[in-house]
């Protein structure tokens, strides 16, 4: 028989009709807790809030995930470690909290990293002899083995930030000195000469010397994971490859990410068994993906593309024109470093964009920070986790039991399906097992009752006010 399963913000059990119900609500004051499910009605009517489209299943879902990255671990250091097992536990076991399946990683330092490196400064080593992930011992890799401890299944994909700076136009990590935006404090001057390009230029040295060198990074960086027993399954080549930033990053044509794709870093990771995505895309311009999926050479090895910020915007264009393409969602917008309610909200509407246009697998981005989320580089973030390094404990934010209200009922497999009707703010699925998953919020001042309609079977539901939650009907 058919298992159903809702997802909106309350929890508890009711049989009717030979259906037991799980319902599980986060509030702003009530986070992850059994609801009394008297409120729950199976009806028979012809009047409908939102129907789920079970005749019409569109992307399948590859999973969940957040990123590992220096800060994350760090911050996680600074606590007991039983505490920071319990977290680690809570975030990867399998069918027990967040339930992650999908992970990113930087390849060398990121705009959270300790301070800037790369795994290969030495100017001139084309052949890559002096290429180390020694940094990586300290924080990353100890970061990936603790998850892979509570789930060994994993799937981890990396992408960098900026190239060792002698392979750069600029011969500096980043692009620009640091504004408004962010906190010169925090940053490293930038001397005049080294302020050169931005988007809509090639900070990656275009000759071919460069450019074979950079895939022998990657492939390196593949095999020194491997050797510690990470294996890495697929790679992007630039995060952000429009934004000049002053923290890491390198901005690219996309037209020599292309080249670069299709005659150096495709080749070599398809030898390695390392599947090859586009991107980060972090602009609405669908045409800079076009760029390489319409080129004879790269797009054999490109097997989709990832999306983040301002790329939302051209995830539905690219979804309708290549609808079978492998489509990720590879960072959640940062936030504040509020971690508030608000927040948490504005971070369902990206869920149900993503989603709602195509998206396979959705990633939040900071795992663990401390409170404030600051970087090294002066800017303030959002986390899944928040930690007080004075008296050594932590909180889980509003936005983990968001994404734990999708990730850990949704499983790699289920298929996604449109909702009709008057009443949209929700998410539907089909687990593998047959299981149906809905997820709703209630963005109300008051109470509000929904009526669903999922196949031959109409509900009746009262939602708390500012409620996201999560239903199950099980027909067994």
């Amino acid at each position: 028989m058919a298992k159903v399963i809702f997802i909106l913000c309350a929890c508890g059990i009711f049989v009717s009709c030979n259906k037991k119900i799980e319902w599980v609500t986060t509030t702003p004051d009530i986070l992850w807790e059994q609801q009394d499910p008297v409120n729950i009605r199976f009806i028979k009517t012809d009047s409908v809030d939102a129907e789920i489209d079970i005749s019409n299943p569109q992307q399948t879902i590859d999973g969940f995930g957040s990123c590992f990255n220096e800060l994350g671990w760090t911050s996680l250091g600074a606590l007991d470690e039983a505490d920071r097992e319990a977290i680690m536990h809570e975030l990867f076991t399998p069918g027990f909290g967040a339930n992650f399946t999908i992970c990113r990683m930087p390849v060398g330092a990121n705009d959270f990293s300790r301070d800037w490196y790369s795994y290969n400064e030495t100017d001139g080593d084309f052949e890559m002899r002096n290429f180390s992930i020694d940094n990586d011992k300290e924080t990353l890799i100890p970061f990936i083995r603790s998850a892979l401890k509570y789930n060994p299944g994993i799937k981890l994909w990396a992408s960098p930030w900026s190239p060792p700076t002698w392979m750069k136009t600029n011969n500096y990590y980043a692009c620009k000195p640091s504004d408004d935006f962010f906190d010169a404090r925090y940053h490293n001057d930038i001397k005049p000469e080294q302020i050169a390009g931005g988007e809509g230029t090639d900070q990656f040295i275009q000759d071919d010397a460069y450019l074979e060198a950079y895939a022998l990074y990657f492939a390196k960086f593949i095999e020194a994971y491997r050797k510690e027993n990470i294996p890495i399954f697929m790679v992007m080549p630039q995060n952000e490859f429009n934004s000049c930033q002053s923290f890491p990053s390198c901005t690219w044509l996309s037209s020599s990410l292309n080249r670069f794709v299709g005659r150096y870093l495709g080749h070599r990771m398809k030898e390695m068994g390392v599947e090859v995505m586009f991107g980060t895309m972090e602009r609405p311009d669908p045409i800079l993906v076009d760029t390489l999926l319409q080129d004879s050479e790269s797009s054999r090895y490109i097997t989709g593309v990832g999306f983040q910020w301002a790329g939302k915007k051209a995830i539905g264009t690219i979804h309708e024109n290549y609808p079978d393409l492998k489509i990720y969602q590879t960072e959640q917008e940062c936030g504040n470093g509020r971690n508030d309610w608000p927040g948490c909200c504005y971070s369902w509407t990206l869920l149900k964009h993503y989603l709602n246009n195509g998206a396979n697998a959705y990633e939040y981005w900071n795992t663990s920070l401390e409170e404030g989320g600051m970087s090294r580089w002066g800017w303030r973030q959002n986390s899944l986790v928040t930690v007080n390094r004075e008296d050594k404990t932590y909180k889980f934010t509003y936005e983990y039991y968001l994404l734990k209200h999708v990730s850990h009922y949704v499983l790699p497999g289920a298929r996604f399906f449109p909702v009709r009707g008057t009443f949209d703010n929700l998410l539907a699925f089909q687990n593998t097992n047959g299981s149906y998953v809905l997820v709703i919020q209630n963005d109300k001042e008051t109470e509000t009752d929904r009526v669903i309609k999922i196949g031959e079977q109409i509900i009746s539901i009262s939602l708390k006010p500012h409620s996201f939650n999560t239903l199950i009907i099980d027909n067994r």
